[in-house]
């Protein structure tokens, strides 16, 4: 079996250690790489400074043999991952001139002028691979060492997944003889997960399987290399679809929102949504995925007791006697969003917090239902967590509540 290569990331931006902001590339970057036989073994976050980017590049080198750099590539004074880069590497910079009429032409298509500050974008380390970037301006820059290479990338999470797919997957991927796949579980917890699956890390090897949780969501990437590698995928993906069951939505690109969506187009049902605790993610999720609007037809973010009883056509009685949070508030809602026009609708209340639980409601409660011809699905959950938490861990659950309901339906 051919041993993964060793790779690092590096996130550069002072908002993601000061602002609020979060590092997202990396958990991205992580799965592209497994697809191109790396294992991603260290990763940072590091403040707009050249010194300190210098500092890391020189640190890794040698100790991996790929290092991944998002982000500081643009116009702005702090944008300085090029400089730190070459400082790193003993390279000068050079202000390509085809690059910089790349990027004037772009400004003159969307209308503008470039300002003299953009061209800083076109400065390229010596010896560098430009790698286009057909969703931004700022191009990528890949470095190629004897003992480490060095890849440059916009911070911009689209722009670099576009260029790592365009440029750098299929090189690599085509060498690496590795063949990955990832199952998508819904509606789980990760330490549920592996107690479920780790009997099958002896069979096939524990450094073969990677967990990656998201909120209420887990993700089994399953590798295997060399020679007959796609067919021991095969066998690997059948055992631990097996373990996963009724949790397992899709595989590789799927997404819970997707499946959703193709699961009442393929039952020609339209779609509607009731949400109170949520707010609007769950609608957020849906349209999210291009096409959505030949089955989703809209939602109702139904906060206060008036608007689920005016809107919604939810019993005033039901909320007096039963609560706002509760089974039969939520189905009532799942009811009344079907008068949008929909044969299926979706409703959540909840109790996200910090304030507003109660002994028999504690903050984390969440009631999910589903209305449809097939009947009605509910689920209660108490999530844990802050209100963020709870908010995100409710909308990923009930659209897997959702999922259910339809794979379930004649």
């Amino acid at each position: 079996m051919v041993p993964p290569r060793r790779a690092a990331f590096v996130a550069v931006g002072s908002e993601l250690l000061r602002a609020g902001r979060m590092d997202t590339n990396s958990l991205l970057v992580a799965r592209l790489l497994a697809r191109c036989g790396f294992a991603l073994v260290e990763k940072r976050v590091i403040e707009d400074d050249a010194d300190a980017i210098a500092s890391c590049a020189r640190e890794m080198a040698g100790r991996v043999e790929l290092v991944v750099f998002s982000g500081g590539l643009g116009p702005t004074a702090d944008d300085v991952t090029r400089e730190g880069v070459a400082r790193a590497l003993g390279l000068g910079i050079t202000r390509s001139e085809a690059m910089e009429k790349a990027l004037e032409a772009r400004y003159r298509k969307s209308g503008r002028v470039m300002p003299p500050i953009a061209g800083r974008m076109a400065d390229i380390l010596d010896g560098a691979e430009v790698l286009p970037n057909p969703r931004g301006t700022a191009p990528g820059q890949l470095v190629v060492g004897s003992g480490t290479s060095y890849v440059l990338l916009p911070g911009v999470p689209v722009e670099l997944e576009e260029i790592f797919r365009g440029h750098l997957l299929r090189r690599w991927e085509c060498a690496s003889r590795l063949a990955v796949r990832t199952l998508h579980l819904g509606g789980v917890y990760e330490s549920d997960v592996e107690e479920r699956v780790s009997p099958l890390y002896e069979r096939f090897g524990r450094e073969n399987v990677t967990i990656l949780a998201q909120r209420g969501q887990v993700d089994l990437v399953l590798t295997a290399s060399g020679d007959g590698a796609s067919q021991r995928l095969d066998v690997m993906d059948a055992a631990f679809s097996a373990v996963a069951g009724a949790d397992l939505f899709g595989r590789d690109e799927a997404t819970l929102a997707g499946t959703v969506l193709g699961l009442a187009r393929r039952r020609s049902w339209r779609l509607a949504v009731a949400e109170s605790c949520t707010g609007g993610m769950i609608g957020a999720r849906l349209t999210s995925v291009p096409g959505a609007s030949d089955v989703f037809v809209g939602g109702v973010v139904a906060y206060s007791n008036e608007v689920k009883e005016s809107v919604l056509n939810v019993s005033p009685a039901v909320i007096a006697e039963r609560g706002a949070v509760s089974r039969e508030a939520a189905e009532a809602m799942a009811s009344g969003a079907r008068r949008l026009g929909a044969e299926c609708a979706l409703a959540i209340t909840g109790v996200a917090g910090p304030t507003g639980g109660t002994e028999e409601k504690p903050v984390g409660t969440v009631h999910m239902a589903v209305v449809s011809p097939a009947g009605v699905v509910h689920r209660v959950q108490r999530f844990p967590g802050d209100r963020d938490l709870v908010r995100a861990l409710a909308t990923t659950f009930a659209l897997d509540v959702l999922r259910r309901a339809l794979e379930a339906a004649p």
